[in-house]
């Protein structure tokens, strides 16, 4: 089996529902479940959060980040965190469990070393792209912090199944752009109840096409894609913006610029990227 078969059977895979997750994962996938329910109101939520430490643990620290605790007030209750963050991101710790969750089996060293840099590389994305959500695109931001954890799923997913198809890991780079990316990441967000919306913003950056100055969802992600100062290590994408010419980018946002408001948020950034880090 080749390359692209290999991709070709995974998706194949992907596509009927035929995943294989971890045990935990689908622990996490039943506890977003539980938090997608209309009815899950916040003290239902806390109740699901407290049952798990490591969720405590973060979602208490991401209430105290710089991103969400405007007026400085400390709390250390996983019931004002959730009062504090809401529902809404709360869905995102938990996308963020279940995404490292996918890789959690793997001991292949070099696909460990992937895999550390593939999420190391999600997690500035998404932090990036909940600040230039709400300072630059004033799109939802909770959406954006959603999208850009969500958005290498379908790479998680092809390093864990590695192990079975060893020839994911031949080939050129660019392979996994057009031939792998988009098939299984249809298939493993599908499964993953993805919404349509993030979905969409998602399939955008497997195009690649950024407006300038960024309107949308999708536009975004390929800012915080293009500005995150780790890169995937799965590929890099035609057109991409290299890392130093992440520094040029700029344009004016109201009355301001995008350089200074960069750098006026640039510890909200920071103290996102380092929950997700945890």
């Amino acid at each position: 089996m080749d390359r692209l078969d290999a991709f070709k059977t995974i998706a194949a895979q992907a596509s009927r529902g035929e995943l294989t997750f971890p045990a935990n994962v689908n622990a996490s996938l039943r506890l977003q479940q539980a938090l997608n329910d209309p009815d899950c109101h916040v003290e239902a939520a806390a109740r699901l959060i407290q049952a798990d430490p490591l969720l405590s643990a973060r979602s208490v620290a991401i209430a105290n980040s710089v991103a969400y605790n405007r007026s400085g007030t400390e709390i250390s209750s996983v019931r004002a965190a959730v009062q504090r963050l809401g529902i809404r991101t709360l869905q995102s710790l938990v996308a963020a469990v279940i995404v490292r969750q996918i890789g959690s089996q793997v001991t292949e060293p070099s696909l460990v070393t992937k895999i550390n840099q593939l999420w190391e590389h999600t997690a500035h994305v998404a932090a990036l792209a909940q600040v230039i959500a709400r300072r630059v695109t004033h799109v939802d931001p909770d959406t954006a912090l959603f999208a850009g954890i969500m958005h290498e799923v379908a790479g998680f997913y092809m390093l864990a199944s590695a192990g079975d198809y060893p020839e994911v890991m031949n080939g050129e780079p660019e392979d996994w752009v057009e031939h792998g990316e988009l098939d299984i990441g249809c298939g493993v967000m599908t499964h993953l109840g993805v919404p349509d919306g993030v979905f969409k913003a998602i399939e955008s950056m497997w195009i690649g096409l950024r407006a300038l100055p960024p309107e949308t969802l999708g536009d975004t992600l390929l800012l915080a894609n293009d500005l995150a100062p780790v890169h995937s290590p799965l590929h890099q994408r035609p057109g991409a913006t290299t890392l130093q010419g992440a520094r040029t980018i700029d344009f004016v946002v109201g009355e301001g610029t995008l350089h200074a408001i960069m750098t006026e948020s640039a510890l909200e950034v920071q103290s996102l990227y380092a929950v997700l880090m945890l």
